[in-house]
Formats: structure tokens, sequence, C-alpha cells
């Protein structure tokens, strides 16, 4: 049987570079990857990289190679991409089978002016009503995708991203607290909330480090530095840009903080939870439906006091530490892991075999 007749066949529409170090795309990869162990074929196609915001020549080009599809393929396409193609998608909705990938809605970005927000979000809805079945990555997503954008409850596939079970935390080997936040350095993300909380415990003993893209968002990533060294902490909090594998800075760390706004899922969340890390975050999203009130403490975001507060409740009280360990460790151990995600995603679009 062809690849192009094999009702396993999955065309995995996806903007930019795969190997962008963010957690969409890292899921993005490990479906691909786990989707061909179950037995499907999965044809990475790459789309332009002006997503969510692209050109009228990547728009073109962008209809052009989904336009060079067979009949009837099935088409999985990122989120990123497909809530600002609602033209494209309508165009092609009848003749491929469209399937959405939804990390989180473009329209919840932070720092982003209303105008655009509401055009982002008529956008995604548009698109979204020309799909066969949408799959997000948290529940909390499908519950805004069913009250804010239309969507029907009964198209939604939740596929939690998976997890590696790894031995826990070694934690810091000296007198101060090693402080891990992981995420790219852009404004929906909040380090300077972290930065600011950190600013009022001057007096503790802590080093942090804050480890994500710095390239992504440029203009932020360098109010932060400024902001790093106007605080005089420029010795003690270090940007180490993106890395590949962060296993290590997981395991020399104690307490992980991470101020974003909004997640659709919170995949640094997970991670650092499976290494047992009591965590500080915020209430964006879905991190209270991820994070457990024995892992960690949540408070509003952008609440700089609230988190400075957190922070020092952990770094003053150790039972309360290894207590919030504890939980984080047990958390992370009932997330599923890549195997178990990627079966959930391929049952779901088993659903869509052309031969029915």
């Amino acid at each position: 049987m062809s690849e192009q007749n094999n009702h396993r066949h999955l065309v995995f529409a996806i903007p930019g570079d795969l190997q962008t170090m963010s957690g969409g795309y890292g899921y993005d990869r490990r479906m691909i990857v786990e989707l061909r162990v179950l037995g499907w074929v999965v044809e990475h196609l790459q789309l332009p990289g002006g997503f969510p915001a692209p050109t009228k020549a990547e728009l073109e080009t962008t209809a052009a190679r989904l336009a060079a599809l067979h009949d009837g393929a099935l088409v999985l396409i990122d989120g990123l991409a497909f809530g600002a193609m609602p033209q494209i998608a309508g165009a092609e909705a009848e003749r491929l089978r469209l399937v959405a990938l939804v990390h989180h809605p473009l329209a919840l970005e932070t720092g982003i002016p209303p105008g655009v927000v509401k055009k982002l979000k008529e956008s995604e809805i548009v698109a979204l009503s020309a799909t066969r079945g949408i799959v997000v990555t948290s529940p909390a997503t499908a519950r805004t995708l069913v009250a804010d954008f239309g969507s029907a409850e009964s198209r939604i596939c939740i596929a939690i991203p998976g997890t590696e079970q790894s031995p826990p935390a070694q934690g810091s080997s000296g007198d101060d607290l090693m402080i891990l936040s992981v995420g790219s350095l852009t404004t929906r993300k909040d380090h300077k909330t972290l930065v600011a909380a950190l600013a009022h415990l001057a007096d503790r003993p802590w080093q942090c480090r804050i480890v994500g893209s710095d390239t992504m968002d440029p203009a932020t990533a360098e109010a932060l530095r400024r902001l790093i060294v106007d605080a005089g902490l420029a010795e003690r909090v270090t940007l180490t840009g993106a890395i590949a594998d962060v296993a290590a800075e997981y395991d020399r760390a104690d307490i992980f903080a991470l101020s974003s706004h909004y997640e659709g899922f919170g995949m640094a969340f997970a991670e650092a939870m499976v290494r047992g890390l009591p965590i500080v975050g915020c209430s964006g999203g879905a991190i209270p439906d991820l994070v457990d009130p024995r892992a960690g403490i949540l408070v509003e975001p952008g609440d700089v006091p609230a988190f400075a507060d957190a922070l020092a409740r952990l770094m003053d009280d150790g039972v309360l530490r290894q207590n919030l360990a504890n939980g984080s460790l047990a958390t992370g151990r009932r997330l599923p892991d890549w195997p178990k995600t990627a079966k959930t995603l391929s049952d779901f679009l088993e659903g869509f075999d052309e031969r029915i």
C-alpha cells in the first residue's frame, strides 16, 4: 500500500524551524517520533516562519503547500499557524481532513494590543470551525475553546504533554539556594516579575538561573537584562540562553520559579515536578490544573509582592520546602509519559480514517 493510500498517513504542518527550543516545538518533535513508533507515516510539512503574523507572501506559500497535498490527506496543523490562516483553512476544509493542534489560543498571548487580540480571536474562531477535530494540551485550553471560541467539546482531544521519569533533583551543593526558571524570554513568560521579586530578597542566600531563548523576543530579553543590572543582581541572576538538554539545570536546582502570565499546559512545571522541585508560579491558564497545592505555591500573575513572599517562605522554611518537594515528586509521577500521550493522539486521529 502506498503512503498516500495508507490511512495511517499524517501530514504534520508546523511553522518555522522544528528544532526551535520551546515547549510547543518540543511537543511537536516528540509526537512525530512517538506516532512513528505506533506505525504512523508522519510527513513533516514545514510552513513559513512568520506565523502568527504572516506576510501575504507567507500565506500564499502556505496555501500552495496545502494545495499540493492529495485529496483526503489527514493534516495536523500546529496552532501557531492554524489560527492565523482562516481563509486557507476554509478553502481546504472539504478537500483535506484538517485537525488543529492548539497549544494555547493566539489571542491569549501576553502584551499584544487589544485590537490585535480581537483580530486574532476572530481569526482563530473561523479557522477552528473548519476542522474535523482539535487537539489541545490541557483541560484548561479545552474549556477555553468551548467557552470562548465556540468549539464543540465532542471534537476536542486532550493530549497532555508527556514526561520523562527521572531521579529526584540533587539540589545545589553550596550555601546558596539555586532557583531555576525555564522559559523563553518573552512577555508572556514574565521573567521580570521573578527578577523584581528576587530584588526584594537580596538579603537571603540564593542564586538564580533563567534558561530560555533570548532571540524569540529580543526587545523583552534586553529589557530583562537591564532590569537585572538595575536591580543590582548581575552577579546572582544568570541568563543562560536556550539549552538543548536542561536535565543538569533541574538536577542542581532547589526551587523552580516561573512567573508566566499564562500557560496552555506548562511543560517546564511538569519537568520540574518530575524532579521533585518545589514550585513557585502563577495561576494563569492551565497551571492550577497541573500544579497540585501540595507541590507549590501559586499567586496571581504579575503580583510581585506575592511572588516574593512565596519565594521567601520556601527560602526560609526548610520543612515547607521539603514537604512541597515531596508533593511535587508525587504529582510528577502521576503525569503521563510520552508513549501514553501519543497513544491518546493516535486514537483520536484514527477517528478520521478516510475510508469511513
